[in-house]
């Protein structure tokens, strides 16, 4: 899902106008000389967040970046730099060969080496997904990252599921250098919990994610496609409703993947299913909007529910159907009937019959798409950056108190 950069005085007036209160509020909470350095993976998608206006909504991207800044927080993150150096990239395919021979777990090293003498001059450093905190981490244990340092999870457990012997015995160690652990689920940050963070001391703290309500909302007009679903994470189960389609000639299904992803299941959709790919952020929320009913179907997995699509669907005021994962199931509020609709991971029957059920039923559908906007409020984005700023002070707090 690509995002096309924009700058627009819409958007300007629309940032200041949602955030103006911010200084006020947080005058006497937050130290002007707090500074943290973001670790982001380097994707397309990423860097044209970096290029969009401040504030607009394909920046969720960079996890709260924007809002830390309207703190007084100085913040900064490896991808204002170019490539990382020769050596960087020599050192980082040596200790990656070295951990794979170990039968251990890496991570994008170089970007950590190059930027690692302005990183330990921030009060924080926050590793936005795992292939970059595993580096630091085993920075952070060799004595060369020195700062607080706060992990966000995105699948951690099953990575370290796979590990045995010396290898899970070094990444534990290292990972004992955290200050602070996030997850986006509750089941996976009990699950580091129960790992990690009762032998360390760590704090481990589910954040639940936030969404834009104010550029994702319910839209007039009658919808396009029976049936539409966005995403392209690993865990989608693309092909339990490739399966469905082919079952309903008469519904219009609308897929929107990744470039890799298009090519495979185009390749095999029945002749109802339009599948896209690179898409602007604005038109994602048109499909959205325009779908009679949002289908998650998601593998079974402890970290990935759809949840970014997931909210972005509710707020939008759309009928949701998605499977009942752990990494949903509790801390977002959802009920099955009232506001969604939960199928168990898998379970094509029943994905079927609920997809039925809200195509048959306006009125039920209506009332689905009332309560899912409702609960979508609560989830906002200023939440979310409200809840990881708290985690960047405890994590200096506690990163101080060593």
């Amino acid at each position: 899902m690509s995002v096309v950069p924009g700058a627009t005085t819409d958007r300007r007036v629309r940032f200041r106008r949602r955030y103006s209160n911010l200084d006020d509020a947080m005058a006497d909470t937050v130290s002007p000389a707090l500074s943290a350095f973001y670790f982001f993976a380097d994707t397309p998608r990423r860097r044209a967040a970096l290029h969009a206006e401040p504030g607009s909504a394909e920046r969720y991207v960079l996890y709260g970046l924007d809002q830390e800044r309207l703190r007084g927080v100085s913040v900064a993150h490896n991808l204002e730099r170019g490539a990382p150096p020769r050596w960087a990239r020599l050192a980082d395919r040596a200790v990656n060969g070295g951990l794979r021979r170990l039968r251990g777990t890496g991570g994008d090293l170089a970007p950590a080496l190059a930027c690692l003498r302005q990183v330990n001059r921030a009060d924080v450093v926050v590793a936005t997904i795992d292939r970059m905190g595993i580096p630091l981490t085993l920075l952070a244990r060799a004595g060369l990252l020195r700062t607080a340092l706060v992990y966000v999870s995105v699948g951690l457990p099953e990575r370290l599921e796979r590990l045995h012997g010396p290898a899970r015995r070094l990444h534990l160690a290292a990972l004992r250098r955290v200050d602070v652990f996030v997850a986006y689920s509750a089941y996976e940050a009990e699950m580091i919990r129960e790992g990690i963070g009762s032998a360390s001391g760590a704090r481990v703290v589910f954040v639940p994610f936030g969404v834009d309500t104010v550029f994702f909302h319910p839209a007039a007009g009658e919808p396009d496609a029976e049936v539409v679903s966005v995403g392209a994470d690993p865990h989608r189960d693309y092909p339990l409703l490739l399966r469905i389609a082919a079952r309903h000639p008469d519904w219009r299904f609308r897929l929107v993947v990744a470039p890799e992803q298009a090519r495979v299941l185009g390749a095999v959709a029945p002749p109802n299913v339009q599948v896209e790919a690179g898409i602007s952020f604005e038109d994602v929320r048109e499909r959205l909007a325009r779908g009679r009913v949002v289908a998650l179907p998601v593998r079974d997995n402890s970290y990935s529910g759809a949840t970014t699509v997931l909210l972005q669907a509710l707020a939008s005021g759309r009928p949701v159907v998605v499977s009942r994962t752990a990494a949903i199931e509790t801390g977002y509020g959802l009920r099955d009937g009232v506001n969604c609709l939960l199928v168990p991971t898998g379970d094509e029957d029943a994905f079927e019959l609920s997809l039925q059920r809200v195509a048959g039923d306006p009125g039920f559908a209506d009332s689905l798409g009332v309560e899912a906007r409702s609960l979508a409020e609560s989830l906002c984005w200023q939440r979310y950056a409200d809840a990881m700023h708290d985690v960047l002070a405890d994590a200096v707090a506690r990163h101080s108190s060593r």
